[in-house]
Order: C-alpha cells, then sequence, then structure tokens
C-alpha cells in the first residue's frame, strides 16, 4: 500500500478549515437482542459465550421468523436521547436498510431512517484546557447490530490477504443506538481532541446511564469519525470521509489528525477527495480506502412492514427524564471541588480516562490525593506498557485496599507497588499478595538494630558524625539497612534507632 503523503498539520489549517462530524454506536446492555428473545452478547453475563450460540430465527433472517421490539432497549433509548438533551419523538418507526454482507444474514438491517426516536440535542464537552464546547445532535435512533466477521491468515488481520473468513452471529440482533451529530465548525487545532473528548463524553453519558459497559476494545461504543476540508473563506463544505470503527479515544484524536494531513496534501497538490469510508491501522497510525460511501438513497430505505411505530407514552417520558443522572460535565465540576483538585491534577484524571475509577477508590475509603496517585501514576504506566485500559487491570476496591496497607504502616510505597503487580498479575487481594510474598514491612525493633549494628560495623564512623551534629550521616546506615531487608524496613523507625544508638534522639 502506497504512504501517503502528508501535509504539516499547522500548515494544513492555515489553509483549510476542518469540518467534523460523529456518528457514535452504542450497544446496549439488554439481557435479551433488539428484535429476538436470543440473550445479547453486550451484557455481562455473555462475554465469554461461544461463536454463534447466541442466536434466534430473527437474528438470521430465516423465513417467518417475525421480530418483536425489546421494551428495554427502548427504555434505554429514550433515556439516551434524554440525556443527550434531544426531543423524543411522540412515534417513531423502524425501516429496513438493504445492503448485502456476509454477516447479515437478512440481506437487510433493522433501523431507523426518517423518523428516530431522539432528535435535535446538544452535548457539553471540556477539553483538556477546560474549553468548554457545545456539539449539536442531530439524532439518535434505534437499530440491531450486524453479526462479526474474523479474517484469519494475513498480518493484518483484516480481509486483504486473508485466507479465509469466519462469520460469527452472535452480535447479529445486538441493540444498538446511533448517535449522529450535526456538521462540527469552529474546531480548528483543537479538532482531534475535540474528537476524542466528545467520545469520552458520550461514554461518560452511557456509562452513568447504566445502559451500556461502554469498552470500546470489546465493541461497545463504536466511533465513525467524519473529516472535511474546505479552503479558508469557502462557503461550501468540502467532501468528507468517514474512518469507521475506531476503537480508542486515543485512535480518535490520532485518525482525526491524519485526515486532516492527508486531505491537505491531496488538496495543495490540486487532487479532489473520494467520498469513501476509511479504515484505521492502530499500528501505523494511518488511514487506508475502504469503499465508496453511499447516500441513503443507495440503501433502498423503506418502512419496516413487520413492526408497528413506537409510540411512548408521555408518562413514561417524564418518569425516564426524573431518573436521569448529573450531565457529565456537571458531574466533573462537583468532583472537582469535593476533593479539592487544581486544574492540573484534576484534568489528568479525565484525561486519563479514570473519573469513574478514581471516584469509586475514594467511595472505598481511600483519600483523594491517594486515589489520583494511584490511578494516574503507577496503574496508567503499567496500563500503558501493556497497551490495556487501566479499568481492566485492577478493581478500585483492591486499590483501596492497597492504600489501606500504606497508611497502616504495613507497606511503604515501594512494596506498595509490588502488591500492585502481583494483584494486576492475579495473585489475589492486595492483603493476599503481602502474606504469599513476603512483603509486609518488618517493624520489629529486634531486627531492625540487628541490621543496624551491621551497617554501623561496616561504617565505625558514621556514629561520631552524627554526635558532631551531622545528623545526614544517617542516612548512608539508614540505606544500607533498608538495602539489607529488601526494602521492607521501616525507614523513620530505623532512622528513630540510628539516633538512639548516637544518644542523639
Amino acid at each position: 500500500m502506497a504512504k501517503d503523503k502528508l501535509m504539516d498539520f499547522d500548515k494544513a489549517l492555515e489553509l483549510y478549515e476542518p469540518v467534523l462530524g460523529f456518528e457514535v454506536h452504542v450497544e446496549l446492555n439488554t439481557e435479551t437482542k433488539m428484535f429476538s428473545s436470543a440473550p445479547n452478547p453486550a451484557h455481562p453475563s455473555q462475554h465469554d459465550a461461544e461463536p454463534n450460540t447466541l442466536v434466534a430465527p430473527v437474528d438470521m433472517g430465516l423465513p417467518g421468523a417475525l421480530p418483536v421490539v425489546n421494551e428495554q432497549a427502548v427504555r434505554y433509548s429514550i433515556s439516551l436521547g434524554l440525556a443527550l438533551g434531544c426531543s423524543i419523538a411522540p412515534s417513531s418507526r423502524f425501516a429496513r436498510k438493504n445492503y448485502f454482507y456476509p454477516d447479515l444474514g437478512k440481506n437487510y438491517q433493522i433501523s431507523q431512517y426518517d423518523e428516530p426516536i431522539a432528535f435535535e440535542g446538544e452535548v457539553e464537552i471540556e477539553l483538556e484546557d477546560g474549553t468548554l464546547v457545545q456539539i449539536p445532535i442531530e439524532r439518535a435512533h434505534m437499530e440491531e447490530d450486524a453479526g462479526k466477521l474474523t479474517h484469519v491468515g494475513g498480518a493484518t488481520g483484516r480481509i486483504q490477504g486473508a485466507e479465509y473468513s469466519l462469520v460469527d452471529y452472535n452480535r447479529a440482533g445486538v441493540p444498538l443506538v446511533e448517535i449522529v451529530t450535526k456538521p462540527i465548525f469552529g474546531a480548528e487545532a483543537n479538532a482531534p481532541k475535540l474528537a476524542a473528548a466528545y467520545v469520552r463524553a458520550i461514554r461518560d453519558i452511557v456509562i452513568g446511564l447504566g445502559i451500556s459497559e461502554a469498552r470500546m476494545e470489546r465493541g461497545n461504543l463504536r466511533c465513525d469519525a467524519n473529516v472535511s476540508l474546505r479552503p479558508r473563506g469557502q462557503e461550501k463544505l468540502g467532501t468528507r470521509t468517514e474512518t469507521k470503527n475506531v476503537n480508542s479515544m486515543r485512535s480518535v484524536e490520532r485518525a482525526v489528525r491524519y485526515e486532516i494531513q492527508r486531505q491537505a496534501a491531496i488538496l495543495a497538490d490540486g487532487g479532489t477527495i473520494t467520498q469513501e469510508t476509511r479504515h484505521w491501522h492502530e499500528d501505523t497510525g494511518t488511514t487506508s480506502p475502504g469503499r465508496p460511501k453511499s447516500d441513503a438513497d443507495d440503501y433502498r430505505y423503506f418502512p419496516e412492514p413487520d413492526l408497528l411505530p413506537v409510540a411512548p407514552a408521555p408518562e413514561l417520558i417524564e418518569e425516564l427524564r426524573a431518573a436521569l443522572p448529573e450531565q457529565p460535565a456537571v458531574r466533573r465540576r462537583r468532583l472537582k471541588a469535593e476533593w479539592g483538585f487544581s486544574d492540573i491534577d484534576f484534568q489528568g484524571v479525565v484525561n486519563g480516562g479514570v473519573l469513574n475509577e478514581v471516584e469509586a477508590t475514594i467511595a472505598a475509603g481511600a483519600s483523594p490525593a491517594a486515589s489520583r496517585k494511584w490511578w494516574t501514576g503507577e496503574i496508567a504506566r503499567i496500563a500503558n506498557a501493556e497497551g490495556r485500559e487501566p479499568a481492566d487491570l485492577v478493581t478500585p476496591a483492591d486499590v483501596a485496599a492497597l492504600q489501606a496497607l500504606v497508611d497502616a504502616g504495613t507497606l511503604t510505597d515501594k512494596l506498595a507497588r509490588q502488591v500492585l503487580e502481583g494483584v494486576i498479575a492475579g495473585e489475589g487481594a492486595p492483603q493476599e499478595v503481602v502474606d504469599a510474598r513476603g512483603l509486609a514491612v518488618v517493624s520489629d525493633d529486634g531486627a531492625l538494630i540487628a541490621a543496624i549494628d551491621e551497617a554501623l560495623a561496616a561504617q565505625p564512623d558514621v556514629l561520631e558524625k552524627i554526635r558532631d551534629g551531622k545528623v545526614q550521616a544517617a542516612g548512608a546506615v539508614i540505606g544500607a539497612v533498608m538495602k539489607a531487608m529488601k526494602g521492607q524496613a521501616d525507614a523513620a523507625r530505623v532512622r528513630e534507632l540510628v539516633l538512639e544508638r548516637a544518644g542523639t534522639a
């Protein structure tokens, strides 16, 4: 594949205005699928299901099988629409979106087209520098997911170069809400960071509602990022590309930046942008062509004849509105004030995607400062090194228990980091790792005095230096004792005992 020519990002912004749009798909965690009684693989109880075991005739498109709307999915969709600031349609209906793909057994997808359940909303997002931006929402509509293809052979896991493909219909029929923004203007140099902040805000909303696990690496939350450029001063919008199914916040940011640089280079050379889908390649940080992007007419939408319109009662809408949690931006401001964090410290928590984990750790008994330190420090470091999400490594309850051992003097910070590694490795809860590895701080004076005497024998002049007022000389003995006891000595108690030996305590 030929390497794309890229323009310097700042130069691209001098010449062109980026216009963004996002389509975010949220898998709902109902117990059953959107139109069948088959178990929903997006529900926590079904994560480890074997391929093609969570299927029903409706999901496979078998003759005579009729869909039935999942009431809980409708309630979740209304709640999400309300949380997005949308109006809820008094009546909406499903349509058939016709296209062929191997993992779409019916050769059409049941979706909503011109009559979505929610429309005309707005979401407030916060950028890294604290700037608040309003993102206009065009619509949020219900639909079903397609199945999943696994391409076997080849180096990339994609269809290009694969020897064969396997189809898993477990995901076929999973309830989805697709959230579509209006064109987003004025992002300028913040365009990549705005993209990540918007997806993060949607994730926070759906997690707060409890309607989805919103795990991007599992496909619970997927983002299609639309990018177009127009020359400065031009009113007409440029041709857009749609980078499909980007599966992390960092990748969303990188994909938008890449497309701005790629498109700018093409336009500056007198070329034209092809309206197409693009594939994001995490390993190379690049996009590649997918297929020409179809317009709505190409899908031959028509009303789904087997389903009645969805007409929620006004009382239900108000019931769901009253049950909405805090908006993410409001919640962040409240938590920042409650925890007493500086702007930089709090933004580090938000940017690290661990706000929920820090909150849960505090609720489990740790201090705000200690909770922040663990999640944005050692846990984040390990997660980055292993290419995993921090929340996948350890639970807030374990982090709080670990900090409790530090607070009690059972562990030093250095020992606590070793215990954390054991917890992440699956060796058990913090206390179990301490017991199994023998990592508790040694506070027994007898053992400490023996180690001090050994260190003093090797450095006989230390006591005289301390007596002469050079108290810092005790550091050499403390260091030797800590080394001899593999970091498990109580350094403060060692210092006290050394000074007692010198007769200065």
